[in-house]
């Protein structure tokens, strides 16, 4: 059965968070803009952009962290609404400002309130899902993320044409509106008796290993992924093709991701051949672009990686929520989707370093060599995750 025809006998809840989560994503077009806003409106110099961004990096591990609690503890759907009215308000506060200190103090919140959202929808998926339709479900997740990003790009073209203010208040408007749809048709959270904690209380999450070991595997992954984002353009540049071409590889690979949801079977694959096969794509395809000297080839190079993330992104998300007891769910999605902030920061430091020694071709041989390790490596990840 097929991704696609497998997504129409999800559950009504999964249906509204890929709604809701596609409709913010439309809005968040902010973040790219937020150091010319620091520049042109609040004539920050760039070394003042620079930790001021790096700080909003460094706020948003702990709002993940957050998130997870706060689902487990909160409630799904509370914390769901918390996070996204955290961001609407930052966002005004933004738009708002008249000084620079203002600025960088809603940036913070920004950053604290910006991964809340992510633990309880991920976490969510999985308490109205079984095992056998979370790809389904996470694919969805992901395809609906990746159509949204096509029409963000479009919108802030638009929009960043007028004062760059409005994007963070059109931002606001889409966080406020996704709150809304979800406290009026996600149902309602549990309410526990307080005498009653949770039954895993005393276990750490932190303390299993094999939350741990998915963690190091997710967040090589997430490295790979984003040396790509950021790799890619100044790989462009090098080859002295048009900064255009970044545009156009970004929404070939969004496209092939909504496309391969319908062209793919992926359901009777096992998580780990799943992995195994995604990372084989993700290297054929860094292999194309170490060797691409057009834009013709890193497009194919795109479409390769893209069918690579699409086993990936659903898969690792399906193993982090299985690994996890019901009630401690949000707090093992949190810790897992921390590998995101950590390749956040790794990637532009291993990019750069690359580049300046080994050239493009050596970036991407390297981060090759390194997708193909993990796809030999999963039946050791299946031997030591099979384990309590």
């Amino acid at each position: 059965m097929s991704t696609v025809v497998a997504a129409r006998g999800l559950s009504r809840a999964v249906w509204i968070l890929v709604v809701a989560r596609a409709v913010n994503r439309i809005g968040a077009f902010t973040l790219p803009f937020l150091g010319v806003v620091l520049s042109v409106e609040f004539k920050a110099s760039l070394s003042q952009i620079g930790l001021i961004l790096a700080v909003f990096g460094a706020a948003t591990l702990p709002s993940r962290l957050l998130g997870g609690q706060l689902a487990d503890r909160l409630g799904r759907r509370r914390t769901i609404v918390l996070g996204l009215t955290g961001c609407a308000l930052s966002q005004l506060w933004i738009a708002l400002s008249h000084a620079l200190w203002s600025a960088v103090l809603a940036t913070i919140l920004l950053g604290l309130a910006f991964e809340i959202y992510e633990p309880p929808s991920q976490a969510m998926i999985a308490d109205v899902t079984e095992p056998e339709e979370r790809p389904a479900a996470y694919g969805l997740y992901s395809a609906a993320l990746a159509a949204a990003g096509v029409l963000a790009g479009l919108l802030a073209a638009a929009i960043s044409h007028w004062d760059l203010r409005w994007l963070f208040v059109a931002d606001a408007i889409t966080c406020l509106s996704c709150a809304a749809l979800v406290a009026v048709a996600l149902p309602a959270d549990v309410r526990r008796d307080p005498r009653d904690g949770l039954p895993d209380e005393g276990a750490s999450p932190w303390r299993d290993r094999r939350l741990l070991l998915l963690l190091a595997g997710g967040t090589v992954f997430a490295t790979i992924y984003m040396q790509l984002i950021i790799g890619v353009p100044l790989t462009l540049l090098d080859q002295g093709l048009p900064e255009s071409g970044t545009g156009i590889i970004l929404a070939v690979s969004a496209v092939t991701l909504i496309a391969a949801q319908r062209l793919l079977r992926v359901q009777h694959l096992d998580d780990f051949r799943a992995i195994a096969i995604g990372y084989a794509l993700v290297g054929v395809g860094l292999v194309v672009v170490a060797l691409a000297h057009n834009l013709a080839v890193f497009l194919l190079a795109a479409v390769l990686w893209s069918l690579g993330e699409l086993f990936l992104l659903t898969r690792y998300l399906t193993q982090a929520s299985g690994l996890a007891p019901e009630r401690a769910r949000g707090r093992y999605l949190a810790i897992f989707g921390l590998s995101w902030g950590i390749a956040t920061t790794i990637a532009p430091i291993t990019v750069t370093r690359l580049l300046e020694t080994a050239g493009p071709a050596g970036l991407w041989l390297t981060t090759a060599a390194v997708a193909a390790a993990l796809a030999v490596l999963q039946p050791w990840f299946r031997k030591r995750l099979a384990g309590p």
